[in-house]
Protein backbone atom coordinates (compact mmCIF):
# COMPACT_ATOMS: atom_id res chain seq x y z
CA UNK A 1 0.00 0.00 0.00
CA UNK A 2 1.21 3.43 -0.86
CA UNK A 3 0.71 6.77 0.48
CA UNK A 4 -1.27 8.08 -2.36
CA UNK A 5 -3.68 5.05 -1.72
CA UNK A 6 -4.46 6.28 1.87
CA UNK A 7 -5.26 9.54 0.71
CA UNK A 8 -7.93 8.39 -1.82
CA UNK A 9 -9.57 7.23 1.70
CA UNK A 10 -9.23 10.01 3.53
CA UNK A 11 -10.20 12.19 0.78
CA UNK A 12 -6.87 13.73 -1.32
CA UNK A 13 -8.02 17.55 -1.29
CA UNK A 14 -11.04 18.32 1.09
CA UNK A 15 -11.74 20.68 3.90
CA UNK A 16 -8.06 19.99 5.45
CA UNK A 17 -6.01 20.41 2.69
CA UNK A 18 -7.88 23.59 1.56
CA UNK A 19 -7.49 24.80 4.90
CA UNK A 20 -3.52 24.25 5.20
CA UNK A 21 -2.99 25.57 1.84
CA UNK A 22 -4.72 28.69 3.31
CA UNK A 23 -2.15 28.93 6.34
CA UNK A 24 0.51 28.13 4.73
CA UNK A 25 -0.04 31.00 1.75
CA UNK A 26 0.19 33.54 4.31
CA UNK A 27 3.66 33.45 4.90
CA UNK A 28 3.92 32.84 0.70
CA UNK A 29 2.70 36.50 0.44
CA UNK A 30 5.55 37.74 2.91
CA UNK A 31 8.10 36.38 1.27
CA UNK A 32 8.55 38.56 -2.21
CA UNK A 33 8.00 41.37 0.01
CA UNK A 34 11.58 40.72 1.39
CA UNK A 35 13.03 39.08 -2.24
CA UNK A 36 12.44 42.30 -4.04
CA UNK A 37 12.79 44.81 -1.36
CA UNK A 38 16.01 45.62 -2.63
CA UNK A 39 13.75 48.10 -5.36
CA UNK A 40 12.77 50.02 -3.09
CA UNK A 41 15.18 49.85 0.14
CA UNK A 42 18.07 50.63 -1.86
CA UNK A 43 16.85 52.70 -4.35
CA UNK A 44 18.72 55.88 -5.77
CA UNK A 45 17.00 59.10 -6.45
CA UNK A 46 18.33 61.35 -8.96
CA UNK A 47 20.97 63.22 -7.05
CA UNK A 48 24.09 65.98 -7.75
CA UNK A 49 27.17 66.83 -5.69
CA UNK A 50 26.68 69.00 -2.95
CA UNK A 51 27.76 72.33 -3.49
CA UNK A 52 30.10 74.64 -0.95
CA UNK A 53 29.61 77.91 0.19
CA UNK A 54 26.11 78.59 -1.64
CA UNK A 55 25.19 81.56 0.37
CA UNK A 56 28.60 83.19 -1.82
CA UNK A 57 25.76 82.59 -5.06
CA UNK A 58 23.16 84.73 -3.42
CA UNK A 59 21.99 86.67 -6.61
CA UNK A 60 21.57 83.53 -8.68
CA UNK A 61 19.07 81.02 -8.75
CA UNK A 62 19.63 77.46 -7.80
CA UNK A 63 19.59 76.29 -11.62
CA UNK A 64 22.03 78.72 -12.86
CA UNK A 65 24.41 77.60 -9.17
CA UNK A 66 24.14 74.16 -10.54
CA UNK A 67 25.32 75.53 -14.08
CA UNK A 68 28.00 77.44 -13.17
CA UNK A 69 29.47 73.61 -10.65
CA UNK A 70 28.00 70.55 -11.92
CA UNK A 71 28.97 69.48 -15.83
CA UNK A 72 26.32 68.83 -17.92
CA UNK A 73 25.60 64.73 -19.76
CA UNK A 74 25.50 64.95 -23.43
CA UNK A 75 21.48 64.73 -22.78
CA UNK A 76 21.83 68.19 -20.92
CA UNK A 77 20.96 66.38 -17.63
CA UNK A 78 23.44 67.25 -14.65
CA UNK A 79 26.45 64.71 -14.11
CA UNK A 80 25.62 62.61 -10.71
CA UNK A 81 29.25 61.86 -9.51
CA UNK A 82 31.81 64.91 -11.03
CA UNK A 83 31.45 68.61 -9.99
CA UNK A 84 33.89 71.91 -10.90
CA UNK A 85 37.20 72.41 -9.28
CA UNK A 86 35.99 76.51 -9.60
CA UNK A 87 32.84 78.08 -10.77
CA UNK A 88 32.61 78.64 -14.36
CA UNK A 89 30.84 81.69 -14.60
CA UNK A 90 31.05 81.67 -18.39
CA UNK A 91 28.51 79.03 -18.39
CA UNK A 92 25.94 82.07 -16.99
CA UNK A 93 26.47 83.77 -20.89
CA UNK A 94 26.15 80.49 -22.84
CA UNK A 95 25.26 76.99 -21.21
CA UNK A 96 26.21 75.16 -24.37
CA UNK A 97 30.05 76.20 -23.96
CA UNK A 98 31.03 73.01 -21.69
CA UNK A 99 34.50 73.18 -20.72
CA UNK A 100 36.43 70.51 -22.78
CA UNK A 101 39.39 70.43 -19.90
CA UNK A 102 39.05 67.64 -17.78
CA UNK A 103 41.52 69.10 -15.83
CA UNK A 104 38.36 71.53 -13.85
CA UNK A 105 36.50 68.53 -13.52
CA UNK A 106 36.50 66.31 -10.29
CA UNK A 107 34.68 63.90 -8.18
CA UNK A 108 32.25 65.02 -5.48
CA UNK A 109 34.64 66.29 -2.60
CA UNK A 110 31.19 67.24 -0.06
CA UNK A 111 28.95 64.53 -0.55
CA UNK A 112 25.82 64.97 -2.37
CA UNK A 113 22.20 66.22 -2.34
CA UNK A 114 19.43 63.73 -3.31
CA UNK A 115 16.20 64.37 -4.55
CA UNK A 116 13.48 63.55 -1.75
CA UNK A 117 10.53 64.12 -3.97
CA UNK A 118 9.75 59.90 -4.07
CA UNK A 119 11.76 58.90 -1.00
CA UNK A 120 12.21 60.16 2.63
CA UNK A 121 15.13 58.04 2.79
CA UNK A 122 17.23 54.87 1.13
CA UNK A 123 20.10 53.22 2.29
CA UNK A 124 21.38 54.46 -0.87
CA UNK A 125 20.92 58.30 0.67
CA UNK A 126 21.68 57.31 4.36
CA UNK A 127 25.30 56.11 3.69
CA UNK A 128 25.99 57.69 0.17
CA UNK A 129 25.71 54.36 -1.96
CA UNK A 130 26.26 56.22 -5.20
CA UNK A 131 29.00 56.74 -7.71
CA UNK A 132 32.13 54.54 -6.36
CA UNK A 133 30.13 53.68 -4.02
CA UNK A 134 27.21 52.09 -6.00
CA UNK A 135 28.48 48.56 -6.31
CA UNK A 136 28.01 48.75 -2.46
CA UNK A 137 24.57 49.42 -3.19
CA UNK A 138 24.06 46.66 -5.47
CA UNK A 139 25.72 44.56 -3.06
CA UNK A 140 23.19 45.00 -0.75
CA UNK A 141 20.98 42.61 -2.85
CA UNK A 142 23.34 39.88 -3.08
CA UNK A 143 24.49 39.47 0.85
CA UNK A 144 20.68 38.90 1.24
CA UNK A 145 20.55 36.18 -1.62
CA UNK A 146 23.76 34.94 -0.13
CA UNK A 147 21.99 34.25 3.19
CA UNK A 148 18.92 32.61 1.42
CA UNK A 149 21.76 30.14 -0.72
CA UNK A 150 23.20 29.27 2.59
CA UNK A 151 20.00 29.08 3.96
CA UNK A 152 18.88 26.38 1.22
CA UNK A 153 21.45 23.96 2.64
CA UNK A 154 20.81 24.41 6.39
CA UNK A 155 17.05 24.00 5.88
CA UNK A 156 17.03 21.55 3.29
CA UNK A 157 19.24 19.14 5.53
CA UNK A 158 17.09 20.07 8.63
CA UNK A 159 13.62 20.15 7.73
CA UNK A 160 14.39 16.37 6.07
CA UNK A 161 16.00 15.33 9.40
CA UNK A 162 13.82 17.22 12.01
CA UNK A 163 10.32 17.57 10.18
CA UNK A 164 8.96 20.28 7.57
CA UNK A 165 6.62 21.96 10.55
CA UNK A 166 9.45 22.70 12.89
CA UNK A 167 11.98 24.14 10.86
CA UNK A 168 8.98 26.42 9.30
CA UNK A 169 8.93 27.94 12.68
CA UNK A 170 12.08 28.17 13.15
CA UNK A 171 12.68 30.21 10.25
CA UNK A 172 9.78 32.23 10.92
CA UNK A 173 10.74 33.10 14.56
CA UNK A 174 14.84 34.44 13.10
CA UNK A 175 12.99 35.85 10.21
CA UNK A 176 11.18 38.18 12.25
CA UNK A 177 13.84 38.52 14.75
CA UNK A 178 17.05 39.67 12.09
CA UNK A 179 14.19 41.57 10.03
CA UNK A 180 13.36 44.06 12.45
CA UNK A 181 17.60 44.27 13.95
CA UNK A 182 17.82 45.36 9.73
CA UNK A 183 15.29 47.49 10.53
CA UNK A 184 17.32 49.43 13.32
CA UNK A 185 20.53 48.75 11.72
CA UNK A 186 22.73 51.92 12.33
CA UNK A 187 25.52 51.30 10.09
CA UNK A 188 26.41 49.61 6.55
CA UNK A 189 28.15 46.85 7.98
CA UNK A 190 25.30 45.94 10.61
CA UNK A 191 22.40 45.98 7.84
CA UNK A 192 24.58 44.02 5.45
CA UNK A 193 25.38 41.25 8.25
CA UNK A 194 21.62 41.28 9.29
CA UNK A 195 19.70 41.34 5.39
CA UNK A 196 22.32 38.19 4.91
CA UNK A 197 20.98 36.59 8.75
CA UNK A 198 17.14 37.58 7.00
CA UNK A 199 18.04 35.59 3.86
CA UNK A 200 19.03 32.86 5.83
CA UNK A 201 15.84 32.59 8.09
CA UNK A 202 13.34 33.32 4.80
CA UNK A 203 14.87 30.43 2.43
CA UNK A 204 13.57 28.13 5.53
CA UNK A 205 9.91 29.28 4.77
CA UNK A 206 10.52 29.55 0.98
CA UNK A 207 11.75 26.04 0.80
CA UNK A 208 9.35 24.22 3.29
CA UNK A 209 5.92 25.84 2.42
CA UNK A 210 5.42 24.19 -0.91
CA UNK A 211 6.41 20.43 0.18
CA UNK A 212 4.61 20.52 3.37
CA UNK A 213 1.56 21.44 1.24
CA UNK A 214 1.59 19.07 -1.46
CA UNK A 215 3.00 16.27 0.53
CA UNK A 216 -0.63 16.12 1.63
CA UNK A 217 -2.58 16.43 -1.59
CA UNK A 218 -3.41 13.74 -4.01
CA UNK A 219 -2.01 13.12 -7.56
CA UNK A 220 -4.84 14.95 -9.17
CA UNK A 221 -4.68 18.28 -7.04
CA UNK A 222 -1.16 18.44 -6.91
CA UNK A 223 -0.84 20.82 -9.66
CA UNK A 224 -3.59 22.89 -8.73
CA UNK A 225 -1.98 23.24 -4.98
CA UNK A 226 1.27 24.32 -6.37
CA UNK A 227 -0.25 27.22 -8.74
CA UNK A 228 -2.45 28.11 -6.10
CA UNK A 229 0.54 28.50 -3.32
CA UNK A 230 2.45 30.34 -6.26
CA UNK A 231 -0.28 32.91 -6.79
CA UNK A 232 -0.22 34.14 -3.29
CA UNK A 233 3.34 35.15 -4.26
CA UNK A 234 2.41 37.66 -7.20
CA UNK A 235 -0.44 39.36 -4.50
CA UNK A 236 2.78 39.44 -1.83
CA UNK A 237 4.50 41.09 -5.12
CA UNK A 238 1.25 43.58 -5.32
CA UNK A 239 1.20 44.38 -1.86
CA UNK A 240 5.03 44.90 -2.27
CA UNK A 241 4.18 47.66 -4.54
CA UNK A 242 1.21 49.38 -2.32
CA UNK A 243 3.45 49.09 0.94
CA UNK A 244 6.43 50.69 -0.49
CA UNK A 245 3.74 53.71 -1.82
CA UNK A 246 2.59 54.40 1.43
CA UNK A 247 6.12 53.98 3.29
CA UNK A 248 9.04 56.14 1.97
CA UNK A 249 11.18 55.66 5.16
CA UNK A 250 13.09 52.64 4.79
CA UNK A 251 13.66 51.85 8.24
CA UNK A 252 10.02 51.88 8.63
CA UNK A 253 9.25 49.56 5.55
CA UNK A 254 11.26 47.15 6.56
CA UNK A 255 9.05 47.05 9.90
CA UNK A 256 6.35 46.57 7.63
CA UNK A 257 7.39 43.72 5.69
CA UNK A 258 8.99 41.72 8.20
CA UNK A 259 5.33 42.33 10.99
CA UNK A 260 3.39 39.77 9.12
CA UNK A 261 5.63 36.61 9.78
CA UNK A 262 4.26 37.51 13.08
CA UNK A 263 0.76 36.33 12.32
CA UNK A 264 2.14 33.53 10.58
CA UNK A 265 3.89 32.20 13.26
CA UNK A 266 0.37 32.42 14.96
CA UNK A 267 -1.28 30.58 12.84
CA UNK A 268 1.58 27.86 12.23
CA UNK A 269 -0.33 26.36 15.53
CA UNK A 270 -2.79 24.26 13.00
CA UNK A 271 -0.75 23.28 10.55
CA UNK A 272 -0.01 19.34 10.66
CA UNK A 273 3.50 17.48 10.06
CA UNK A 274 3.92 16.16 6.97
CA UNK A 275 2.48 12.61 7.24
CA UNK A 276 4.13 11.29 4.35
CA UNK A 277 7.90 12.59 6.41
CA UNK A 278 6.48 10.87 9.76
CA UNK A 279 5.94 7.63 8.18
CA UNK A 280 9.27 7.24 5.77
CA UNK A 281 10.87 8.84 9.36
CA UNK A 282 9.09 5.11 11.51
CA UNK A 283 6.94 7.98 13.46
CA UNK A 284 3.81 5.93 12.93
CA UNK A 285 1.68 6.89 16.17
CA UNK A 286 1.94 10.54 15.47
CA UNK A 287 1.28 9.99 11.84
CA UNK A 288 -1.88 8.02 12.08
CA UNK A 289 -2.97 10.86 14.62
CA UNK A 290 -3.36 13.61 11.75
CA UNK A 291 -4.46 11.14 9.29
CA UNK A 292 -7.50 10.62 11.19
CA UNK A 293 -7.73 14.21 12.11
CA UNK A 294 -7.71 14.63 8.10
CA UNK A 295 -10.12 11.97 7.57
CA UNK A 296 -12.88 13.69 10.11
CA UNK A 297 -12.39 16.97 8.17
CA UNK A 298 -12.81 15.96 5.45
CA UNK A 299 -16.49 14.01 6.44
CA UNK A 300 -14.35 10.29 5.97
CA UNK A 301 -15.44 9.43 10.03
CA UNK A 302 -15.16 5.83 9.07
CA UNK A 303 -11.68 5.45 8.30
CA UNK A 304 -9.35 3.22 10.39
CA UNK A 305 -5.44 2.82 9.86
CA UNK A 306 -3.07 0.94 12.24
CA UNK A 307 0.18 1.72 13.52
CA UNK A 308 1.41 -1.78 12.16
CA UNK A 309 -0.12 -0.81 8.73
CA UNK A 310 1.89 2.65 8.32
CA UNK A 311 4.88 0.84 9.34
CA UNK A 312 4.82 -1.79 6.38
CA UNK A 313 4.17 1.46 4.37
CA UNK A 314 7.63 2.89 5.57
CA UNK A 315 10.29 2.91 2.48
CA UNK A 316 13.44 0.98 2.77
CA UNK A 317 15.35 3.32 4.91
CA UNK A 318 17.11 1.49 7.65
CA UNK A 319 17.34 2.02 11.59
CA UNK A 320 19.89 4.98 11.95
CA UNK A 321 20.24 5.69 8.55
CA UNK A 322 20.25 9.00 7.41
CA UNK A 323 20.69 10.82 3.56
CA UNK A 324 22.17 14.01 2.79
CA UNK A 325 23.45 16.13 -0.19
CA UNK A 326 25.37 13.57 -0.91
CA UNK A 327 23.19 10.93 -1.94
CA UNK A 328 21.45 12.75 -4.41
CA UNK A 329 24.52 12.14 -6.66
CA UNK A 330 25.38 8.30 -5.35
CA UNK A 331 22.70 6.86 -7.84
CA UNK A 332 22.79 7.70 -12.19
CA UNK A 333 19.38 8.78 -12.90
CA UNK A 334 19.03 10.77 -9.05
CA UNK A 335 22.52 12.43 -10.18
CA UNK A 336 21.24 13.34 -13.69
CA UNK A 337 17.87 14.44 -12.49
CA UNK A 338 20.30 17.07 -9.52
CA UNK A 339 23.21 18.24 -12.63
CA UNK A 340 20.01 19.51 -14.16
CA UNK A 341 17.71 20.25 -12.37
CA UNK A 342 20.02 22.39 -10.61
CA UNK A 343 21.15 23.62 -13.79
CA UNK A 344 17.13 25.07 -14.55
CA UNK A 345 16.93 26.66 -11.06
CA UNK A 346 19.76 28.69 -11.80
CA UNK A 347 18.44 29.79 -15.31
CA UNK A 348 15.11 30.59 -13.65
CA UNK A 349 16.32 32.64 -11.02
CA UNK A 350 19.24 34.00 -12.78
CA UNK A 351 16.96 35.69 -15.65
CA UNK A 352 13.94 36.14 -12.83
CA UNK A 353 15.63 38.48 -10.29
CA UNK A 354 17.54 39.82 -13.37
CA UNK A 355 14.04 41.29 -14.55
CA UNK A 356 12.10 42.19 -11.45
CA UNK A 357 15.33 44.20 -10.24
CA UNK A 358 15.23 46.54 -13.11
CA UNK A 359 11.81 48.63 -12.41
CA UNK A 360 13.13 51.80 -13.79
CA UNK A 361 13.75 49.48 -17.24
CA UNK A 362 10.61 49.46 -18.29
CA UNK A 363 9.94 53.45 -18.91
CA UNK A 364 7.10 53.52 -16.17
CA UNK A 365 7.20 54.42 -12.47
CA UNK A 366 8.42 52.27 -10.51
CA UNK A 367 5.57 51.53 -7.70
CA UNK A 368 3.44 51.32 -11.12
CA UNK A 369 5.83 48.67 -12.58
CA UNK A 370 5.67 46.77 -9.78
CA UNK A 371 2.39 46.43 -9.71
CA UNK A 372 2.20 45.85 -13.01
CA UNK A 373 4.58 42.75 -12.89
CA UNK A 374 2.92 41.40 -9.85
CA UNK A 375 -0.44 41.59 -11.92
CA UNK A 376 0.44 40.11 -14.80
CA UNK A 377 2.25 36.78 -13.31
CA UNK A 378 -1.49 35.78 -12.09
CA UNK A 379 -2.63 35.09 -15.73
CA UNK A 380 1.01 33.51 -15.99
CA UNK A 381 0.43 31.03 -13.87
CA UNK A 382 -3.35 29.51 -14.96
CA UNK A 383 -2.22 29.67 -18.43
CA UNK A 384 0.74 27.19 -17.06
CA UNK A 385 -1.93 25.17 -15.16
CA UNK A 386 -3.50 24.30 -18.14
CA UNK A 387 -0.14 23.56 -20.05
CA UNK A 388 1.78 21.46 -17.17
CA UNK A 389 -1.51 18.88 -17.34
CA UNK A 390 -1.72 19.24 -20.94
CA UNK A 391 1.64 19.73 -22.24
CA UNK A 392 3.27 17.83 -19.37
CA UNK A 393 5.86 19.63 -16.79
CA UNK A 394 9.50 18.56 -18.80
CA UNK A 395 7.89 20.95 -21.76
CA UNK A 396 6.06 23.64 -19.80
CA UNK A 397 9.41 24.15 -17.91
CA UNK A 398 11.65 24.19 -20.85
CA UNK A 399 9.98 26.65 -23.43
CA UNK A 400 8.83 29.16 -20.71
CA UNK A 401 12.21 29.50 -19.71
CA UNK A 402 13.62 29.91 -23.70
CA UNK A 403 10.61 32.37 -24.26
CA UNK A 404 11.94 34.44 -21.17
CA UNK A 405 14.96 34.46 -22.89
CA UNK A 406 14.04 35.70 -25.87
CA UNK A 407 12.39 38.23 -24.78
CA UNK A 408 14.95 39.73 -22.55
CA UNK A 409 16.77 39.61 -25.87
CA UNK A 410 14.14 41.12 -27.82
CA UNK A 411 14.50 43.88 -26.14
CA UNK A 412 18.09 44.32 -26.48
CA UNK A 413 17.37 45.02 -30.14
CA UNK A 414 14.22 46.82 -30.01
CA UNK A 415 15.28 50.69 -30.13
CA UNK A 416 14.71 52.80 -27.68
CA UNK A 417 12.49 55.14 -29.33
CA UNK A 418 9.86 52.31 -29.18
CA UNK A 419 8.75 53.73 -26.40
CA UNK A 420 5.48 51.50 -26.08
CA UNK A 421 6.51 48.36 -27.17
CA UNK A 422 9.45 48.21 -25.23
CA UNK A 423 7.31 47.75 -21.39
CA UNK A 424 4.90 45.55 -23.63
CA UNK A 425 7.74 43.04 -24.32
CA UNK A 426 8.87 43.48 -21.10
CA UNK A 427 5.80 42.52 -19.38
CA UNK A 428 5.28 39.57 -21.92
CA UNK A 429 8.90 38.24 -20.81
CA UNK A 430 8.57 38.61 -17.16
CA UNK A 431 5.16 36.62 -17.32
CA UNK A 432 6.89 33.92 -18.85
CA UNK A 433 10.43 33.71 -16.01
CA UNK A 434 6.98 33.65 -13.48
CA UNK A 435 5.57 30.74 -15.41
CA UNK A 436 8.93 29.07 -15.37
CA UNK A 437 9.55 29.92 -11.71
CA UNK A 438 5.87 28.64 -10.91
CA UNK A 439 6.64 25.35 -12.67
CA UNK A 440 10.16 24.70 -11.76
CA UNK A 441 8.91 24.86 -7.97
CA UNK A 442 6.19 22.19 -9.13
CA UNK A 443 8.25 19.93 -10.94
CA UNK A 444 11.17 19.49 -8.52
CA UNK A 445 9.16 18.49 -5.60
CA UNK A 446 8.01 15.93 -7.98
CA UNK A 447 11.08 14.52 -9.02
CA UNK A 448 12.60 13.69 -5.70
CA UNK A 449 11.39 10.85 -3.76
CA UNK A 450 10.07 11.46 -0.20
CA UNK A 451 12.98 10.56 2.03
CA UNK A 452 15.19 13.07 -0.02
CA UNK A 453 12.75 15.76 -1.53
CA UNK A 454 13.72 18.51 1.27
CA UNK A 455 17.38 17.69 0.76
CA UNK A 456 16.75 18.24 -3.49
CA UNK A 457 14.57 21.03 -2.85
CA UNK A 458 17.38 22.59 -0.45
CA UNK A 459 19.87 21.85 -3.41
CA UNK A 460 18.25 23.30 -6.13
CA UNK A 461 17.40 26.17 -3.70
CA UNK A 462 21.00 26.70 -3.46
CA UNK A 463 21.49 26.97 -7.14
CA UNK A 464 18.81 29.02 -7.69
CA UNK A 465 19.96 31.63 -5.43
CA UNK A 466 23.54 31.65 -7.03
CA UNK A 467 21.91 32.97 -9.43
CA UNK A 468 19.42 35.50 -7.31
CA UNK A 469 22.94 37.00 -6.03
CA UNK A 470 24.85 37.35 -9.12
CA UNK A 471 21.39 38.84 -11.00
CA UNK A 472 21.84 42.40 -8.98
CA UNK A 473 25.90 42.17 -9.48
CA UNK A 474 25.27 41.99 -13.70
CA UNK A 475 23.85 45.03 -13.84
CA UNK A 476 27.33 46.86 -12.87
CA UNK A 477 28.28 45.44 -16.58
CA UNK A 478 26.17 48.09 -17.95
CA UNK A 479 29.88 50.05 -17.61
CA UNK A 480 31.30 47.82 -20.07
CA UNK A 481 28.63 47.97 -22.78
CA UNK A 482 24.80 48.94 -22.10
CA UNK A 483 23.00 46.25 -22.85
CA UNK A 484 25.41 43.48 -21.35
CA UNK A 485 23.94 42.75 -18.81
CA UNK A 486 20.17 41.42 -20.73
CA UNK A 487 22.84 39.69 -23.49
CA UNK A 488 23.73 37.48 -20.48
CA UNK A 489 20.04 37.31 -19.08
CA UNK A 490 19.26 36.17 -22.47
CA UNK A 491 21.83 33.95 -22.71
CA UNK A 492 21.50 32.11 -19.81
CA UNK A 493 18.30 31.55 -19.48
CA UNK A 494 18.19 29.93 -23.38
CA UNK A 495 20.67 27.91 -22.10
CA UNK A 496 19.36 26.49 -19.10
CA UNK A 497 15.76 26.54 -20.53
CA UNK A 498 17.22 23.58 -23.23
CA UNK A 499 18.84 21.39 -20.46
CA UNK A 500 15.58 21.01 -18.54
CA UNK A 501 14.31 18.68 -21.84
CA UNK A 502 16.72 16.30 -20.36
CA UNK A 503 14.38 15.59 -17.36
CA UNK A 504 12.13 13.19 -16.64
CA UNK A 505 8.37 13.97 -17.26
CA UNK A 506 6.01 13.62 -13.99
CA UNK A 507 2.95 14.28 -15.16
CA UNK A 508 0.04 11.99 -13.43
CA UNK A 509 3.45 10.10 -12.14
CA UNK A 510 3.03 9.14 -7.85
CA UNK A 511 5.15 11.00 -5.99
CA UNK A 512 8.42 8.14 -5.71
CA UNK A 513 8.74 7.44 -1.64
CA UNK A 514 12.86 5.68 -1.66
CA UNK A 515 15.76 5.88 -4.16
CA UNK A 516 14.66 2.76 -5.68
CA UNK A 517 11.43 4.51 -6.78
CA UNK A 518 13.41 6.81 -9.44
CA UNK A 519 15.95 4.41 -9.90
Amino acid sequence: MKFEDLLLEIGGFGRFQIFILFILCLPRINLPMHFLLHNFLAATPSHHCAIPHQEAFVNLTMEEVLLISIPQEPDGTYSSCEMFSQPQFHLLLNSSLQPENNSIIQHCQHGWVYDHSQFTSTISTQWDLVCEQRGLNQATATFFFIGVTMGAVIFGYLSDRFGRKAMLLVSLVFSVIFGMLSAASVSYSMLAITRTLTGVALSGVSLIILPLGMEWVDIQHRTFSGILTSIFWSIGNMLLAMVAYLVREWHWLLVAVTGPCLLSIVCLWWVPESARWLIANGKVKQAQRHLLQCARMNGRKDFTVSPEALRRMSTNKKPGQSYSYISLFRTPVLRKISLCSGAVWFGVAFSYYGMSMNLTGFGLNMYLSQFLLGIVEIPAKMIMYVLVNRVGRRQSQAWALILTGLSIGANVIIPKTFTSLRPVVAIMGKGFSEAAFTTVFLYTSELYPTILRQNGMGYTSFVARLGGALAPLVFLLDEVWRSLPEVMYCGVAVCCGSVAFLLPETLNVRLPEGIEDIE
